[in-house]
């Protein structure tokens, strides 16, 4: 489950007796309570609430519809803030929607299909802010001119270039928030941009390649999901269905409990960068899938620094990050795993957080421990434990 070194202090709690199943209904309750004001509402009072123009909410409800548009209740309006491929430089290439444009056009460019995302503000200009974007996936219709999965070592870049995260500018004026095109802090991190590997793992011989005898250096981060923000100013995106990127050139490849436990196969899943990149090849690089499924740190508001991958957070199919802080100031990070059948983690930091010098919070999330919840009383069935 989590690539750690072997006198990493890793703590196991078990909540025995409770369900997958029954844990998510109670989460989603909590989840919509917190929504709604962040009062502990009961389930009747969350129907009746959902069924009418709750002043909770303070908007009217809109009828169930399926026609291929953005439907608002009245008073509110949407526009667009940007979209895939919009350059974030002025020097940068225009969009090409005929699907010639280049891997480095793309590297420059808005990344495609968005998933989470944080606004952070600058201090002292509530008209000025940064939003750190994921950029999870990309769809081979649109991107390439032949609409199909890539056929070159190019295509593969391409497909790269268009995940991972994008940082804008944004600048309110009037009622609205607009792209700021040019801001010094307008920056692109995809699937091959250079990225450190940080904490317990960073330097383990599972972590070496050929390309990187230091197990400490990576290229990119891809299948980026959710995200978190931390109180010293920073994004954390969560890489995701990292295994589905990878195959091998080798039909009878033999995949180890942990591979397949997460899903590798030789053919990949539909993505095939391993066709035409040997990075991506189980049977070329096999640890290269190791140096994947992290949760990457980055700030912001230094588009010259490296985002790191902080390892001591584990290495799953992350789907998310939530931030809280103990009573003494520890920070605690709260992660989901979107393998079917895993579990959920919270990593407490060993160190408290710095309030006053946000940069003395560099490395707090390299020290830690990392609990793990799972729900199946002992006996490996997560959905119907016994008793």
């Amino acid at each position: 489950m989590s690539l750690l070194e072997e006198n990493q202090a890793t703590d196991l709690e078990q909540m025995v007796g409770l369900t997958r199943r029954r844990f998510i209904g109670a989460g989603a309750l909590c989840g919509a309570a917190m929504f709604l004001g962040g009062n502990l509402l009961s389930r009747s009072a969350l129907a009746v609430n959902a069924a009418t123009a709750s002043p909770l909410l303070g908007f009217t409800s809109i009828a169930a519809a399926t026609s291929d548009t953005i439907t608002l209740p009245p008073g509110y309006s949407a526009s667009v803030l940007i979209s895939w491929g919009q350059p974030l430089h002025n020097n940068a290439p225009a969009f090409d929607p005929s699907g010639h444009g280049t891997a480095k056009a793309q590297e420059q460019q808005f990344g495609d299909n968005n998933d989470g995302m944080s606004l952070f503000p600058f201090p002292g200009d509530d008209n000025r802010a940064l939003m750190a974007i994921n950029n999870e996936y990309t769809n081979y219709r649109y991107l390439y001119a032949h609409g199909g999965a890539p056929q070159s070592t190019e295509d593969v870049r391409k497909a790269l270039a268009s995940e991972g995260v994008s940082v804008i500018e944004v600048r309110r004026k009037g009622d609205t928030w607009q792209f700021v095109q040019d801001s010094r802090y307008n920056r692109r991190i995809h699937g091959n941009s250079p990225i450190r590997l940080s904490g317990p793992a960073a330097g383990h011989d599972w972590l070496k390649t050929g390309a990187d005898k230091s197990g400490k250096k990576v290229l990119g981060t891809f299948q980026n999901c959710a995200n978190g923000k931390t109180p010293w100013g920073t994004y954390l995106t969560c890489e995701e269905n990292f295994t589905d990127c990878f195959g091998s050139s080798n039909p009878q490849q033999t995949f180890d409990a942990g591979q397949k436990r997460y899903g590798v196969v030789a053919a990949s899943k539909d993505i095939n960068w391993h066709q035409h990149d040997p990075r991506f090849d189980m049977a070329k690089n096999p640890n290269e899938l190791n140096r994947h499924g992290w949760v990457v740190e980055i700030d912001p508001f230094d588009p010259q620094s490296t985002p790191v991958k902080r390892t001591a957070l584990g290495r799953f199919k992350h789907e998310n990050a939530a931030l809280a802080e103990t009573r003494d100031g520890r920070a605690v990070v709260y992660m989901g795993d979107d393998e079917r059948g895993e579990f959920i983690y919270k990593f407490i930091s060993r160190d408290q957080i710095n309030h006053n010098n946000h940069k003395a919070n560099k490395d707090l999330l390299d020290h830690g421990t990392l609990y793990v919840a799972i729900f199946d009383a002992g006996d490996g069935d997560a959905d119907h434990p016994k008793g």
